[in-house]
């Protein structure tokens, strides 16, 4: 990335949970140094509409992040763009990018139904919805033999699966029995040199 600050990434101080986690992932994966400010969500509703006018979200909605005075929100957008302009993380053929994009879709789909269960898992969602997302996650992983969805190349939905790997197991949602890809590719991540410290410091503050 040609970037001419250190861009600043703002977020809920949510720990490893939420949509900003994902984004701090991927900066310290292809080390970008960043800004990390996290504001508290319980005060947020008071604070939105100034960050509004201050363009820095379009919504009322973090993350955001700020590049260079280019302001990008919502985060599988942010990923995609972090990509586009760091010329990694992406497929190469246009094949290899529908693979990324709709594993990415079905990711944005798990997120929905994550929000709604943080407060009180279902059993819906425990033992019906997750099995069938992993496992129709798995399948696009199984088409080029893992660790990551393009075999040995890692790109940005991958750490979005990863993601909710981590956010289902800190709700007591995670399924006992994982596909096999999807364990392969949380030990590939978490066995990234710029990743592994940080996933360890998370677990042990956990």
């Amino acid at each position: 990335m040609a970037a001419e600050t250190t861009p600043t990434l703002h977020y809920f101080d949510l720990g490893t949970m939420g949509r900003g986690e994902v984004i701090r992932l991927f900066l310290r994966d292809a080390g970008i140094e960043f800004k990390d400010i996290r504001h508290s969500y319980g005060t947020w509703s008071t604070e939105s509409d100034k960050f509004k006018e201050q363009g820095i979200t379009r919504t009322g909605k973090l993350p955001a992040l700020i590049i260079n005075d280019t302001i990008l929100n919502q985060h599988v957008p942010i990923l995609r763009y972090l990509a586009r302009d760091t010329g990694r993380y992406d497929g190469e053929t246009n094949h290899e990018k529908f693979q990324v994009d709709a594993v990415a879709d079905n990711y944005i789909d798990w997120r929905a139904q994550w929000v709604a269960n943080i407060g009180n898992v279902s059993d819906e969602y425990k033992n019906k919805f997750l099995p069938n997302y992993y496992a129709a996650v798995a399948k696009y992983y199984s088409e080029n033999k893992g660790p990551y969805l393009l075999g040995d190349k890692i790109t940005y939905a991958d750490f979005a699966v990863y993601q909710s790997i981590d956010n289902d197991e800190r709700i007591g949602a995670l399924p006992a029995e994982l596909p096999a890809e999807i364990v392969k590719l949380r030990e590939a991540i978490e066995a990234r040199p710029n990743i592994a410290a940080y996933v360890e410091g998370n677990r042990k503050k956990a």
